[in-house]
């Protein structure tokens, strides 16, 4: 079972190990990506979430720290066949990755093939192994609420280590009413990811209190130090 964070008890290494910090923006080169790394490894943050090509990059980096390197698998639409993403899959972790955000075939989940949509995320989990975890992004823009449980289900039925909401290319992100529906929707064992829209530490402490226990973000360091400076104050 994952343990429920108290935002009231909360200290800055727990909120810090709450955070992927995310560097898959398109144009990041590889200066950005080892900043963001060594940024990472300063605030002991869970992990980086890099592109594929940056994992040996990352891995590098991150080698002997408590940062662990993530990367994406069949990003950002979740259209690739499912050979792909398991190729994609067996080759991050070959190159040094520890965590696996992949994105769910949504047109598949939206046309009700829950059987392939299951099998997609199980192929993933399997090509893991015991060498990462899966985080499986639902994109919920593009989905009812009738879907998104349904998702998360099948989620966690392939193995799945989280779910996600977004990948933060769709219109629109995380919202609070999607995550507590996304908690509700798994067994307390499977955590919930907060992705697109996590800015600010408010909207931190906000997800926070509904269960979630990992946040996509890249205003890692903003976030951070104004927690370090609220709490300051407090004392």
């Amino acid at each position: 079972m994952i343990p429920v964070l108290n935002v009231e008890t909360l200290t800055l290494d727990q909120l810090a190990k709450t955070i992927d910090h995310s560097l898959l923006k398109p144009e990041l080169t590889d200066e950005d990506v080892i900043a963001g790394c060594e940024l990472a490894k300063r605030y002991h943050v869970a992990s980086v979430c890099v592109k594929p090509c940056h994992v040996p990059l990352a891995a590098r980096i991150l080698a002997g720290s408590d940062v662990k390197v993530g990367t994406v698998i069949g990003f950002p639409h979740g259209h690739s066949t499912t050979a792909t993403k398991e190729f994609e899959a067996r080759e991050a972790v070959a190159n040094g990755a520890e965590e696996l955000d992949m994105v769910i075939n949504i047109g598949a989940l939206r046309s009700g093939h829950d059987d392939l949509v299951r099998d997609d995320i199980r192929a993933v989990v399997k090509a893991a192994g015991s060498k990462a975890i899966v985080k499986v992004i639902l994109e919920n823009h593009y989905l009812t609420d009738q879907e998104k449980v349904r998702a998360c289900r099948l989620a966690e039925e392939a193995g799945a280590h989280y779910v996600k909401t977004s990948t933060g290319f769709a219109p629109t992100g995380a919202t609070i009413q999607d995550l507590k529906l996304m908690r509700a929707s798994v067994s307390p064992h499977i955590g919930v990811k907060a992705a697109h829209g996590v800015r600010d530490l408010d909207t931190a402490l906000e997800v926070i209190a509904v269960g979630v226990t990992r946040i996509g973000a890249t205003q890692t360091e903003r976030i951070l130090e104004d927690f370090r400076q609220r709490k300051q104050r407090e004392t």
